[in-house]
C-alpha cells in the first residue's frame, strides 16, 4: 500500500520527498541573517502605524492645527454592512498621499506663522480668509481619506499666501508712494492711512514714520506754505522765506516747500543783485571808478547774473584803463613838446603795462626811444669835448652831430645842443701853442704825443684836449703834470722838474 504510506507522510517528509536526491542543503551563508528578519519586522510595523494610527490622530486637529471640537457621544448603531478593508498596496498609495498632503499643510502653517505678523487681514483679508477656506476644503477631503483631493486644496492655499508674502515689498513700495502722493494731493487722512499699512508690511519703516508725522502736521504746514506764497505775492521776499522755511521744518520732504525756498531765495538775490549794481553804476557816473567796480564784484559774488556784473566790471576796468591812459598821454606829450624823452619813454612804458596792444604807445615809445639815446649821447658829447683830440671819439662825436643834423622839425632844445657840438667839433681840431719849462736835468714826455727831452724852454702844439706831462729823472722821483688845451682853459706855462730826491726825507 504505497499510496497510504503516501498519505500518512508528515509535512516535513512531504518536502524531503519533493527534494530531488541529488540536491544539496544550502550552504550557512546563503541563509538571511538575523538583521534582515528583524529590519522588515520593523518596517512592517511602520507600515501598521501608518495604516491604522495615523488617520486617527490627524482626525483629531484642523487648520491652524487646533484640536478639533469634542463632539458629543453619538449613539453607536450597528453597521449594517462593512466596507471592504483596502489591500495592502491601496494602503501604501494612500499613505504617500497622506504624507504629501501633510508636507504641503506644513508649508501652508509657516506662511502663516510669517503673514500672521504682519496683520495681512488689515490689507489683504479677503484673499487671506479666501486662502484659508480652501485649505478646510482640502481638511475635509482629508478626513474623508480623499488625501489627493487634499493635497491639491493644501497646494492652491499655499500658492496664494505664498504670493500674499512675496507681495508684501511691492505693496510696501505701492503704500509709501500713495501716501506721499495723497499728501501732495492735500489728502492728510488718506496719506495717514496708506503710511500705516507701510508700517503694517514693515513696522520699523523710516519713511513710514515720518510720512505719518507729516500727517501729524499737514494742517500747520499747509497754513505756513499759503502765508509763504501770499508773503511772495506781495512782494515780502524775507517773510516769504520765513514761511517757507517753517514749512520745510514741518515736512522736510516737502518739494513744494524746497522750491519755494529755492525760488524766494533767487528773488531775494536778484533783488540785491540789481541794487547793487545800481549803487555801482551810481558811483561810476559820479567819477569814483573803482569804488564802481568795488560794487560790481560784491554783486557777482551774490551768485546771479554772474556774466552781467563781469561785463559791468569790465567795462569799468575798461573806462578806469582809457581815463588813465588818456592822463598819461597828456604826460607825454608835454613832455616831447619839452624835449624830455626819457620821461616820455618811462610814460610810454606805464601806457603799455595798462594795454600791452595800444599802438599809439608803441610807435611811439620807438621813437621817444631813439630821440632818448641821441640826447644822451649829446650831452655826453658837450660834457667832454676835451676827448675829440682823440679821432675815434671825434668821429663818433662827428655821427652824433650829423645824426641830430637829419631829425626833422627838430626842438630848440635840439638844435642848440646841436650848434654847440659843432663849435666844439670845429675848435676841437685847431691846434693851440703851449709853452713848457725845465731844468734841463728832467726827461720830459707829452703821453701819448711827443718826447720832448731835456730842455729849459720849449713850446709845441696841440689840438685842444687833456694831456698829461711825464718828467723821469735818475735820483729823483718821476712827476706828472696834466693840463687843458683850449676852450678857454690852455696854460701860460707848464713846468715839469724832477726835485724831489729818492731817500730824502723832508
Amino acid at each position: 500500500m504505497p499510496e497510504q504510506q503516501n498519505a500518512h507522510r508528515s509535512p516535513e517528509q512531504a518536502d524531503d520527498s519533493a527534494t530531488p536526491a541529488h540536491a544539496l542543503p544550502l550552504p550557512e551563508s546563503r541563509r538571511p541573517s538575523p538583521l534582515l528578519w528583524l529590519g522588515l519586522g520593523l518596517l512592517l510595523v511602520v507600515a501598521l502605524l501608518v495604516i491604522f494610527v495615523l488617520p486617527v490622530v490627524v482626525s483629531e486637529y484642523e487648520l491652524p492645527l487646533e484640536r478639533r471640537a469634542e463632539l458629543a457621544p453619538q449613539p453607536v448603531t450597528p453597521a449594517v454592512s462593512q466596507a471592504p478593508e483596502e489591500s495592502p498596496f491601496e494602503e501604501a498609495v494612500l499613505a504617500r498621499e497622506r504624507q504629501r498632503a501633510q508636507d504641503v499643510l506644513a508649508l501652508i502653517l509657516d506662511t502663516q506663522a510669517e503673514l500672521e505678523p504682519l496683520q495681512v487681514e488689515e490689507w489683504a483679508g479677503e484673499t487671506y480668509d479666501a486662502a484659508l477656506e480652501v485649505a478646510r476644503t482640502g481638511d475635509e477631503a482629508y478626513r474623508n481619506r480623499e488625501f489627493e483631493q487634499a493635497n491639491a486644496s493644501y497646494r492652491e492655499a499655499a500658492d496664494t499666501l505664498n504670493e500674499l508674502l512675496e507681495s508684501v515689498p511691492g505693496r510696501l513700495e505701492q503704500a509709501l508712494a500713495a501716501g506721499e502722493e495723497a499728501l501732495l494731493d492735500g489728502e492728510p487722512e488718506l496719506a495717514g492711512e496708506n503710511f500705516n499699512v507701510a508700517l503694517l508690511l514693515d513696522p520699523g519703516n523710516p519713511m513710514a514714520r515720518a510720512g505719518l508725522e507729516r500727517t501729524v502736521n499737514y494742517e500747520e504746514f499747509a497754513a505756513a506754505l499759503e502765508r509763504a506764497g501770499e508773503f511772495a505775492q506781495a512782494g515780502d521776499l524775507r517773510e516769504s522765506l520765513t514761511a517757507y522755511r517753517e514749512a520745510a521744518g514741518l515736512d522736510p520732504s516737502s518739494r513744494e516747500a524746497q522750491a519755494g525756498i529755492s525760488d524766494v531765495t533767487r528773488r531775494i538775490r536778484q533783488a540785491e543783485f540789481s541794487a547793487v549794481m545800481s549803487t555801482g553804476f551810481a558811483l561810476l557816473d559820479s567819477g569814483d571808478p573803482e569804488a564802481a567796480i568795488a560794487e560790481f564784484e560784491r554783486a557777482e559774488g551774490l551768485g546771479v547774473n554772474n556774466e552781467q556784473a563781469q561785463a559791468a566790471i569790465e567795462q569799468t576796468r575798461n573806462q578806469v584803463a582809457s581815463v588813465e591812459i588818456e592822463r598819461l598821454r597828456g604826460r607825454i606829450e608835454n613832455a616831447e613838446q619839452s624835449e624830455q624823452w626819457q620821461q616820455a619813454v618811462q610814460t610810454y612804458d606805464e601806457v603799455l603795462a595798462i594795454d600791452a596792444n595800444v599802438v599809439f604807445a608803441l610807435n611811439g615809445r620807438n621813437y621817444a626811444a631813439r630821440r632818448a639815446l641821441l640826447d644822451g649821447l649829446l650831452t655826453e658829447a658837450i660834457a667832454n669835448p676835451y676827448r675829440f683830440n682823440e679821432d675815434e671819439v671825434y668821429r663818433e662825436a662827428l655821427d652824433v652831430y650829423y645824426t641830430g643834423r637829419s631829425i626833422e622839425n627838430p626842438g630848440p632844445k635840439l638844435v642848440g645842443q646841436l650848434d654847440q657840438l659843432e663849435v666844439l667839433l670845429a675848435n676841437s681840431q685847431t691846434p693851440v701853442e703851449v709853452r713848457f719849462a725845465s731844468d734841463n736835468l728832467t726827461t720830459v714826455t707829452i703821453l701819448r704825443v711827443a718826447e720832448l727831452g731835456f730842455f729849459e724852454q720849449t713850446s709845441l702844439s696841440l689840438k685842444p684836449g687833456r694831456y698829461v706831462a711825464l718828467g723821469r729823472r735818475i735820483g729823483f722821483r718821476e712827476v706828472r703834470e696834466e693840463f687843458t688845451v683850449g676852450f678857454g682853459q690852455t696854460p701860460a706855462q707848464v713846468i715839469v722838474q724832477c726835485v724831489d730826491r729818492l731817500g730824502v726825507r723832508r
